[in-house]
């Protein structure tokens, strides 16, 4: 069954590559959605077979390395933490397979994009089943190489190949401190594998072991889990290393479902949960990671507030929400943060695939101030997108309620100083959340219809291969907080968890207080009628207030310059320097003395040596004397 799991998107990636051509676009995708889809049947009977029997396993595929002592096995590994995690990747992919076909439909080149789809889960699998860093590595670079051909899929588009780009080479910044994490652990644990790098953690030997790095003095077990996540911090779009993600929409809308809700963007959160047993003995990390978490779920909602790029607001929803998880990795709360990766997975994958119906029921226009208007004449996907919008804000009892809330009161009873700070900025970036989520919803469905392109009439519903699958992330997005509440976060959830997640400290001996409990559901509901009066009732009061504080707008506008930043410290002057040392070394120096300058010596002997080509026979017997006195000189002088 594990088998089965992990190769059948492979399996139908190839197919779909290799031979897309001879069997066609219908077979294609029809063959790649049908595996997929069985992988995730058969993730949900593994995921069953965890919660009723405590199922675990650890296939062996075949044995990678064998170097002395040092054994590396590229195994399927199999416990509660990567069931849940198949479950998420093979459904949401399964889904956005089936999706694609409809989206899809226009473009010439579906059979690689199938393949493209395939690949990545395949990739996914692979990382979340790893039993060890070496395969989950593998598995990273492997969804950073299949983002990278998503992103530029349509490669034609100078936008696309960059945003492609971009991606690749901001996660190579992270995946080189990660590597170096990987290095620090294979050199002092002479090893790699989970089950022997997390046992020797615990022990007195690693516990206050310090080394010197950079000229620096470092607790071993703090400097690993900081490297490690970097590495979680750019393939999770978090701050400093988020610039790829709103630059990534570039790409098909089913890839930005599948990137940034449910597969590659959660991979840094998987990591850090996984290397739990190593977190746990380090504060220093655990505090770092709640910083960061809690400064990416501000600093994202507030670009959000301001984007009209209907896919670069959900993006940054993204960004901001797995700030969210990562604020609930750094007190402590593992649980509660795949709990919310699990619920949000729905909800942001239907929210993409409602926003890729909306995009396509206006040709193509991405921009919410061209639209408006138009909620009565795609009333299903204006359903869609309310149910996702009700899940992310948090509204009272559907699934993202539960996840979000439960961070919230994590980060609170976690009683200390970096804790409150995390509900603070917990509780703030929901109402911002609530209030960027309604004014997309307004701008879009709301108001009049501003589309100078099209009539308001052309505007049509999408057909059912969209519309189907998104109405089963619906389902989920309105019941996966209630249904698996108890088995991820409740009071015996530290059972289901047994030994993927370690707990040093019991997370379910207490409760929040009721106001704690409040708040946030009221900001939520209140920030719905606050919405509405801003972006449609009464527009002047935003106008002159954008008006009033325009740098601050602008500030918001150009995502905090963070770009313009990154040009100015790093892009330029390497730009500059690749330029000069093109210009002077390659051309003036390599070039001209190089390959250039023995062509032009060469062609110089070469004129020279035309003019003893004169035609003349007394020229040719004065050159055979002149050769044969030479000679006879020579051999004299012998």
């Amino acid at each position: 069954m594990e088998y089965a799991i992990i190769f059948l998107p492979l399996i139908g990636s190839i197919i779909s590559g290799f031979l897309g051509k001879k069997i066609g676009d219908k077979y294609c995708q029809t063959l790649t959605s049908l595996f997929v889809s069985i992988s995730g049947f058969l993730s949900l009977l593994i995921f069953y077979k965890v919660f009723t029997q405590d199922y675990s396993s650890n296939k062996l595929i075949f044995n990678w390395i064998s170097s002395g002592s040092f054994q590396v096995n590229w195994s399927i590994n199999v416990d509660a933490l990567t069931s849940v995690m198949l479950v998420v990747v093979s459904l949401v992919s399964s889904i956005i397979h089936f999706y694609s076909i409809g989206y899809m439909s226009h473009d010439p080149h579906k059979p690689r994009f199938m393949a493209y789809l395939s690949l990545f889960t395949f990739a996914m699998f692979t990382l979340v089943t790893a039993d060890n860093f070496l395969q989950l590595f593998f598995g990273w670079e492997g969804v950073g190489l299949c983002s990278y051909l998503l992103i530029g899929f349509w490669f034609k588009k100078p936008a696309a190949n960059a945003a492609a780009i971009k991606a690749f080479l901001v996660n190579r910044v992270g995946d080189f401190v990660f590597a170096i994490g990987i290095f620090l652990i294979f050199f002092f644990y002479k090893t790699v594998n989970y089950n022997e790098v997390f046992y020797l953690t615990g022990t007195s030997i690693f516990l206050n072991k310090e080394i010197i790095f950079l000229g620096i003095k470092f607790n071993l077990i703090s400097l690993i889990c900081i490297m490690l996540f970097i590495g979680a911090m750019g393939k999770s779009a978090q701050i400093f290393l988020h610039t790829w993600l709103p630059d990534a929409m570039e790409g098909p809308t089913p890839v930005s479902a599948l990137i940034h809700a449910a597969t590659m963007v959660t991979a840094g959160v998987f990591l850090v949960i996984r290397c739990s047993p190593m977190f746990e003995y380090s504060q220093t990390a655990l505090t770092f990671v709640t910083i960061v978490g809690m400064a990416t779920a501000f600093f994202a909602a507030t670009i959000a507030l301001v984007q009209n790029d209907i896919k670069k607001i959900i993006a940054y929803s993204t960004c901001s929400q797995l700030g969210y998880m990562f604020l609930a990795t750094g007190v402590g709360a593992y649980h509660v943060a795949i709990f919310h990766l699990f619920t949000h997975a729905f909800f942001k994958a239907l929210l993409f695939l409602g926003s890729g119906c909306v995009i396509h029921s206006f040709n193509e226009e991405q921009d919410i101030r061209s639209m408006g208007g138009v909620w009565k004449k795609i009333p299903y996907t204006y359903t869609l997108m309310i149910i996702g919008t009700l899940a992310l804000t948090g509204f009272p009892f559907l699934s993202g309620y539960y996840s979000k809330d439960a961070i919230i009161e994590s980060a609170y009873l976690s009683g200390n100083t970096i804790g409150y700070y995390g509900v603070t900025v917990g509780i703030f970036t929901a109402f911002l959340t609530a209030i960027y989520s309604w004014r997309l919803i307004f701008k879009t469905f709301h108001g009049k219809f501003n589309n100078k392109k099209q009539n308001l009439k052309s505007i049509k519903e999408s057909p059912l291969i969209m519309l189907l699958p998104s109405c089963l992330l619906a389902i989920g997005a309105i019941s996966a907080g209630f249904l698996f509440k108890e088995i991820f976060i409740g009071t015996d959830s530290q059972n289901f968890w047994q030994n993927s997640i370690l707990f040093l400290q019991d997370k379910n001996h207490e409760h929040a207080p009721t106001w704690l409990l409040a708040i946030t559901p009221i900001i939520v509901i209140i920030a719905i009628p606050v919405s509405y009066y801003l972006f449609i009732k009464n527009k002047e009061i935003l106008n002159n207030f954008i008006i009033k504080y325009k740098i601050f707008y602008n500030f918001l506008l150009n995502k905090w310059y963070f770009d313009e930043l990154y040009d100015f410290i790093f892009v330029n002057p390497f730009k500059k320097l690749g330029l000069f040392l093109w210009k002077k070394g390659d051309i003036n120096i390599i070039d001209r003395y190089g390959p250039d300058g023995i062509s032009k010596l060469i062609k110089v002997i070469s004129n020279k040596a035309v003019n003893f080509q004169s035609g003349y026979l007394y020229h040719y017997a004065f050159a055979m004397l002149i050769g044969f006195s030479i000679l006879l000189t020579y051999l004299i002088l012998q």
